[in-house]
């Protein structure tokens, strides 16, 4: 023998009943008691047509026409025209009298629990009877009683308390004596010994079940649903939450009780005294196995088997000296919020005893608020306890598992799961059993809290990055493709899940909370939204995804000035743009000391040497101990282009403006030539290496004549370069008669830096740079006579591409 019940998704048309009937028409069990919600929304619609009416507001009688249009539009597609009549007929009576009872409520503008609760009651009483008609009517052998009969509780009415003793002979007897295999009844509803119509709570018809499954010892409850059982994580919140096969007693409801909306709370309880294994099953997918319940199962061990969360909580504190060492406090507290029907959903107190915090819903805040400091009035206006604090906006998150016990570090893997992730703790309360952890937090962060808890406890440790990139212009582009090509094996051999949310250019961008196709991203833009700084950055932050790294591709001051609010927010910052770290050194060390304090890796390679590892290195030669001594380099690959291709058979302007086109300067390609590129490059090798340095600090040794340094735009800039041509030839011939060749040199020695072109003999180590080549020779304690050398591509779109996408991959890696 079992129960079935169908919740409201199951029920909410005539095409879903007729999948209940299917699955109803295939029990095997002698005997069978399905027992049916309210069809989906029905139950919200009864209660708001009541409050209403209550309010004396006539704007009900439309939802009254939408109740029942929907159930006799129901019939009319299930009930065949040979019995239609007389169940149209019944279902119309029955909404008659609701009609009355809404014109009573109407009429006197007020509403009383017990009317209410008869109110709300018709949801289930005419989805059962329009149910059990149509599986009479296939030919099931079924018989419908009125729930009402069988359930009996008091009188409190809203939540009312089961007379077990006299239901559980009531349902026992019933069923024994029905000759028919199949009996549909109502959940939800029960009444008292009088008569009077009562109800269980809402989420009461999984209850229901429970009840009478336990009243006539059936072998199993299955609870049907639209959902494949209970799951590691709300599937909605969770894109990679995974379907529990099996779970213990215990779990269920420590699940349930936090969120888990797939079982009601107490549904568990009549069922675990009598050891009755419930099933968690779709409707939509009956071929699932879905989540079976029984005693002590957790399968292979697992500590953590869920991860759950309640909305809409509030913090309520008491807290004041006079509590210290005084009986009797916490009893007072609590008393009186049990006195106000409030549950307390969370309990946590300082050892001092100098405070109490409670969870309770949002909803009774106010009316727990005012009762407290009602209570305790005395004690406030003598200054002992201190006015009542409130918090609002808050969720519960709980991690839950009955071997979270014997496992230790659980609770520091959370939290510091949860502070990597800028993700607040305001309260904390754990079980003595252990069998929970819970954690009240702002409700905006429940989404990315819950994915982050999932990624670390069930997701094989591959780590989802959250890029949001500016900026996909020569660069943006590269590394877009970049990422594109090395998802898979990102994913399986680094076990990293980089996805691309958001793109912007000067243009137009888009987002994408799923991720962004990679295959069809240049269309995409196109299409999107004009682009706004600062509606991009109030998008990445009302995302709030875990793991989220901003990428700036572009050379834009105005971009670089946003950091602060990324790296306030816990976003991680890569950049090519090196304005900010070459900025003011007091803002490139507020941004850095904003990385430190948010937990949000501030990453720049590319600033210096595009993809070669320059800063990467320094900082670890600086973190071992070592100390800088002396920094040499050639850190434009665009000059090195330049002279390495300049000589008495071109022309200066020609080797520059092939440069420019094959993407080796910047798109002003003064800023290369004139020396600030080199300045800003070695300002930030500076500053790495412990220095503290500015911009105007650095002798800079200009090769350019003044003409070109002036000029406005590229065109003057050019026509410049052209007129000059004599001068550049002469500093070519120079370097031919010493037997030396033309590098653009930057160097820092005892504080001071300087950059200039020079002529390097052969023999030293600038002399065969090829291309555009960098190098950088790191004159340390270390290595006193024989620098460290690093040596490579220094510059063009695919190699800084690279850079970024390496720092990337760090950032996955912390």
């Amino acid at each position: 023998m079992k129960v079935l019940k169908f919740g409201g998704t199951s029920v909410s048309n005539a095409q879903n009943i007729t999948l209940v009937k299917d699955i109803v028409s295939k029990i095997e069990s002698d005997k069978a008691v399905v027992v049916v919600s309210a069809m989906g929304g029905v139950t919200d619609l009864l209660l708001n047509t009541a409050s209403l009416a209550a309010l004396q507001d006539d704007t009900y009688k439309p939802f009254l026409k939408e109740i029942e249009d929907r159930h006799l539009k129901t019939i009319k597609e299930l009930i065949s025209i040979k019995i239609q009549s007389r169940v149209l007929s019944k279902v119309k009576s029955e909404l008659n009298t609701l009609e009355t009872l809404l014109e009573g409520a109407f009429l006197i503008g007020e509403i009383t629990p017990k009317l209410s609760d008869k109110i709300v009651s018709y949801g289930e009483l005419l989805s059962s009877y329009i149910i059990g008609e149509f599986f009479a009517e296939a030919g099931l052998d079924v018989a419908h009683i009125d729930s009402r009969e069988l359930i009996k509780t008091d009188d409190f009415n809203g939540k009312a308390a089961v007379n077990f003793e006299l239901t559980n002979q009531l349902c026992a007897e019933y069923v024994a004596k029905t000759p028919h295999r199949i009996i549909v009844l109502a959940g939800f509803i029960a009444s008292t010994v009088n008569g009077d119509s009562t109800t269980l709570g809402r989420g009461g018809s999984d209850y229901t079940a429970a009840i009478v499954a336990a009243a006539i010892n059936a072998d199993l409850l299955e609870i049907w649903t639209d959902v494949s059982g209970m799951y590691t994580a709300n599937p909605k919140l969770v894109k990679q939450a995974k379907a529990i096969q099996h779970i213990s007693y215990e779990e269920a409801m420590e699940l349930s009780h936090f969120g888990a909306k797939v079982l009601y709370p107490p549904t568990i309880q009549p069922v675990l005294a009598k050891g009755i294994s419930i099933q968690i099953k779709n409707t939509f997918e009956p071929d699932n196995p879905g989540t079976i319940i029984t005693k002590n199962k957790n399968e292979k061990g697992k500590t953590v088997r869920g991860i759950t969360h309640v909305s809409n909580i509030a913090l309520l504190s008491l807290e004041g000296p006079g509590m210290v060492g005084i009986p009797g406090i916490s009893k007072r507290f609590f008393e009186v919020l049990s006195q106000a029907n409030i549950s307390v959903v969370l309990i946590t107190q300082a050892s001092s005893e100098h405070s109490i915090c409670v969870g309770i819903s949002a909803n009774d805040i106010t009316e727990a608020e005012q009762t407290v400091n009602t209570t305790f009035a005395y004690e406030i206006s003598r200054g002992k306890i201190n006015p009542v604090l409130v918090e609002t906006g808050l969720a519960i998150i709980a991690l839950v598992g009955d071997n979270m016990k014997s496992h230790q570090g659980l609770s520091g893997k959370m939290f510091s799961t949860l502070g990597r992730n800028n993700v607040n703790i305001r309260a904390i309360a754990q079980g003595a059993s252990e069998r929970n952890i819970s954690a009240v937090i702002n409700k905006e962060d429940v989404k990315k809290a819950l994915n982050s808890l999932h990624e670390e406890f069930f997701e094989e440790n591959i780590k989802q990055l959250n890029l949001f990139v500016m900026g996909v212009g020569n660069v943006g582009g590269k590394f877009l493709n970049q990422i594109k090509q090395q998802q898979k094996f990102l994913k399986e051999n680094l076990k990293l899940n980089p996805r691309v949310i958001g793109i912007s250019n000067s243009r137009t961008m888009i987002f994408d909370e799923d991720g962004i196709s990679l295959k069809n991203w240049e269309t995409r833009l196109s299409e999107g939204e004009q682009a706004n700084k600062s509606k991009f950055l109030e998008t990445v932050n009302a995302l709030n995804y875990r793991n989220s790294i901003f990428v700036d591709n572009t050379a834009s001051e105005e971009v670089s000035n946003t950091y602060h609010s990324y790296l306030g927010n816990s976003i991680s910052v890569v950049t090519c743009n090196k304005i900010a770290c070459s900025s003011n050194y007091s803002n490139y060390l507020e941004l850095k000391e904003l990385a430190r304090e948010y937990n949000a890796p501030f990453l720049f390679e590319t600033n210096v040497g595009a993809g070669l590892p320059i800063i990467d290195t320094l900082k670890h030669l600086i973190a071992s101990g070592d100390k800088v001594q002396k920094i040499q380099a050639v850190l434009s690959g665009s000059l090195n282009f330049v002279f390495n291709n300049f000589n008495d058979k071109t022309t200066f302007h020609d080797v520059v403006k092939q440069a420019q086109e094959e993407g080796y300067t910047e798109p002003d390609p003064k800023i290369d030539l004139s020396g600030i590129d080199v300045m800003r490059k070695i300002l930030i090798l500076a500053r790495e290496s412990g220095n503290q340095l500015e911009i105007d600090d650095i002798e800079n040794k200009a090769f350019l004549p003044q003409e070109s340094l002036d000029t406005t735009n590229n065109k003057d800039f050019f026509a410049s370069l052209k007129k000059n041509e004599a001068s550049f030839q002469e500093m070519y011939k120079n370097a031919v008669a010493s037997d030396s060749k033309l590098k653009y040199v930057a160097q820092f020695e005892n504080g001071k830096a300087s950059v200039g072109l020079q002529q390097i003999p052969k023999g030293h180590d600038f002399y065969n740079l090829e291309g555009s080549d960098n190098i950088v020779l790191f004159f340390t304690e270390r290595y006193p006579n024989q620098p460290m050398i690093i040596k490579g591509a220094g510059a063009g779109a695919d190699v800084t591409a690279s850079g970024i996408f390496a720092d990337i991959i760090r950032i996955g890696n912390f």
